[in-house]
């Protein structure tokens, strides 16, 4: 069957579609799989999918009465998805391909409103602010050549994006995370950003399989946020303007798409040195 323009197939060969796109093909029709689908597909590609509280994930309808979210979550392993919604449907692929990080954000989530009711500290908390917002709009680049990452967490977006795009099309992998910003992906528009975390890694991991690569990925970004403490504050997450990246709009060929400013802002601070995760 060939998929038609508004289905999930049709979006699985786009750029920053690479860690759902195997699943994205198995769609080619535009009504979007119901819950019990997305079970079965979570089942066959992250059988062992959990909560933060050990509970096997699988996707309801949004009940009636309402419910924290992550905390539902964390004690039930009931994903509320949405009829016929690309925001939630997005969400059930990133438990699908991120099954560990997407469980070690539930568990810091119920942590840290645990640890700051304890402490008497009002609201959401900084960390709990930057994992939603990872959620939604994250995205982990890697690269083999930590000069570029360094560009681009600086800001310099000319350098990295046009004059080392050679190198940067070798060197690095874009993987995003966020649910919400592959739904905007499907109507890009002038000034998409997601939050960006940045990872240096040798040569040899480039090399992988793209399933091996995600597979790594995953479990060392839900390490990383388990025990390395990553992801303490908003301001850990870079900016990173999407259409600039090589591939992803036709309009980026070219030296003068980067000095336009309404996407590609330059560092409001000094550029301090990149440190490699």
């Amino acid at each position: 069957m060939t998929a038609g323009p508004d289905t999930p197939a049709a979006l699985a060969a786009r750029p920053l579609f690479e860690p759902i796109a195997a699943l994205l093909a198995r769609f080619a029709t535009p009504a979007l799989p119901g819950t019990a689908q997305l079970d079965a597909l979570l089942h066959k590609v992250a059988p062992g999918a959990a909560s933060g509280g050990g509970r096997p994930i699988r996707f309801i309808q949004p009940p009636a009465e309402a419910l924290a979210y992550e905390d539902h979550i964390f004690a039930t392993g009931a994903v509320p998805t949405r009829e016929d919604d690309w925001h939630d449907f997005f969400n059930a692929l990133a438990w699908c391909v991120w099954p560990h990080t997407k469980a070690a954000c539930n568990i810091l989530h119920r942590r840290e409103r645990d640890a700051r009711a304890a402490a008497g500290l009002p609201g959401r908390g900084p960390r709990r602010d930057a994992l939603t917002q990872f959620d939604e709009c994250g995205i982990v680049v890697v690269s083999s050549d930590p000069g570029i990452p360094a560009l681009l967490a600086a800001h310099e977006w000319e350098e990295a994006f046009w004059t080392r795009r050679a190198r940067l099309l070798q060197t690095m992998r874009f993987l995003v995370f966020g649910h919400g910003t592959w739904e905007q992906l499907r109507e890009p528009f002038v000034g998409l950003c997601a939050k960006a975390l940045y990872r240096v890694v040798d040569a040899g991991w480039l090399e992988r399989p793209t399933a091996e690569r995600q597979a790594e990925t995953d479990a060392w970004l839900a390490a990383q946020l388990l025990d390395g403490g990553l992801l303490r504050t908003p301001r850990e997450l870079a900016p990173l303007p999407l259409l600039g990246i090589p591939g992803v709009t036709r309009e980026n060929e070219s030296a003068a798409y980067y000095r336009d400013t309404r996407q590609f802002r330059p560092k409001r601070v000094p550029a301090e040195k990149f440190p490699a995760l």
